[in-house]
């Protein structure tokens, strides 16, 4: 095949968008064409073309991501596909490549995703994460253990509201926890709190609750009601789009504010907290039904600016020999620790960059890569120095997809 790989044109925006959505069996509705007008700078969406017509797609937005000790630009992966028609002849391989070379070229470090597909991204060298919790809860078996009582109360609000006063309580939880998005007033509007139609997916209308204790604003819950009823009797479930609080006091209270809705037998959430303290809080954790999947994808882009903005704990340094078929520059040995850079010293555990993108949010240790065959030791003593040095107090949690 002969294809020509480019940005679209303003007028060529809507066909691309399609194009995308077509690769997974969908059409966008013109409100979703429109909000991704305000998110997707034209020179961020890649197609590859085949006789003038689009027939694969990869774009990406430019978030910020909380790192470690504070934050980088990284670029959002998103609307990947390829057409049925010219699917298994390179060119998503090809489309991927050039979108590594262009996050590069922004000085961005990181790339990150939610992939479609687990097995697709881990040969263009991302990882795991932050691996997604998701809850399939019995409503009627949730108690809290040792429970002392209602503590302050939740207020229904408009989505006007919500967007005034649910953002601080975000930054709060956002600046302190690897893994989560800066969000702008246009993000909060048009995506977080937006409730089209077509997204509610057989569920009612966005719900906004915000919990106060002692007059402050500590946490806050979006969330859908599926109403289903057999013979007379209600069988319907809260769908939790996304549930943050401050504090392990105020996310007791949050979730037994969730698990209080009348009407329903299931609280369901696709993006639950990993760190979650109600599954040592509630009385019978069982009937949680926790579950775990792959979650948020990462890739090391430029790993030495990757590896420079994250902070490290204490520990004695380690080498790190690092091998990337994809982006040889960041092949080699790294040290960490006093000094972060290039080392030309022996190295102590040898890795693929998929795999240390594993352990760079905080989300795995090295002798776990290791005992999964991911991850070598070289020098003994090398898996716990590195884990010494990545760990973090909890794990990464990314609440939403994109």
């Amino acid at each position: 095949m002969s294809l020509e790989y480019r940005s679209p044109s303003a007028d060529e925006f809507a066909t691309v968008l399609s194009t995308a959505a077509a690769a997974f069996g969908e059409e966008p509705k013109e409100d979703d064409i429109e909000r991704q007008r305000r998110f997707m700078p034209l020179d961020r969406a890649l197609a590859g073309w085949d006789a003038g017509k689009p027939i694969g797609v990869t774009a990406s937005y430019p978030f910020e991501l909380t790192i470690p000790g504070g934050h980088v630009p990284a670029a959002g992966v998103t609307w990947v596909g390829v057409l049925p028609s010219h699917r298994r002849q390179g060119v998503l391989r090809e489309l991927m490549r050039r979108q590594l070379d262009d996050v590069h070229r922004r000085e961005e470090p990181l790339a990150i995703l939610w992939a479609s597909e687990s097995v697709i991204y881990g040969r263009f060298g991302y990882g795991m994460a932050a691996p997604a919790t998701e809850l399939d809860a019995e409503r009627a078996a949730f108690a809290l253990r040792n429970d002392p009582g209602t503590r302050g109360s939740v207020r229904l609000l408009t989505a006007d509201e919500a967007a005034e006063v649910f953002p601080p309580v975000y930054e709060r939880v956002r600046v302190e926890r690897p893994g989560m998005l800066g969000r702008n007033a246009e993000a909060w509007k048009y995506s977080r709190l937006a409730d089209p139609e077509h997204w509610r997916e057989g569920s009612g209308p966005k719900f906004y609750a915000l919990l106060e204790m002692d007059g402050e604003a500590v946490g806050y819950a979006l969330y859908r009601i599926a109403s289903k009823w057999e013979g007379g009797t209600p069988k319907g479930e809260v769908r939790i789009v996304e549930a943050l609080a401050t504090s392990p006091e105020a996310t007791a209270e949050l979730w037994r504010f969730l698990f209080g809705i009348d009407l329903v037998v299931k609280v369901k959430s696709d993006a639950a907290d990993p760190a979650w303290p109600l599954f040592l809080m509630a009385a019978d954790p069982r009937r949680l039904h926790i579950s775990v999947s792959d979650g948020l994808w990462l890739r090391l882009v430029d790993l030495e600016a990757a590896l420079r903005a994250r902070s490290f704990a204490a520990g004695d340094p380690v080498v790190l020999e690092v091998t990337d078929e994809m982006l040889p520059r960041n092949a080699g040995g790294w040290s960490v620790g006093t000094e972060t850079g290039r080392s030309e010293q022996e190295p102590d555990v040898a890795l693929d960059i998929a795999d240390l993108a594993c352990v760079y949010l905080g989300a795995f240790s090295f002798e776990r890569l290791a005992a999964a065959g991911r991850a070598r030791e070289l020098r003994s003593g090398g898996l716990a120095r590195a884990t010494a040095l990545f760990a973090t107090p909890l794990p990464p949690y990314c609440p939403e997809g994109f």
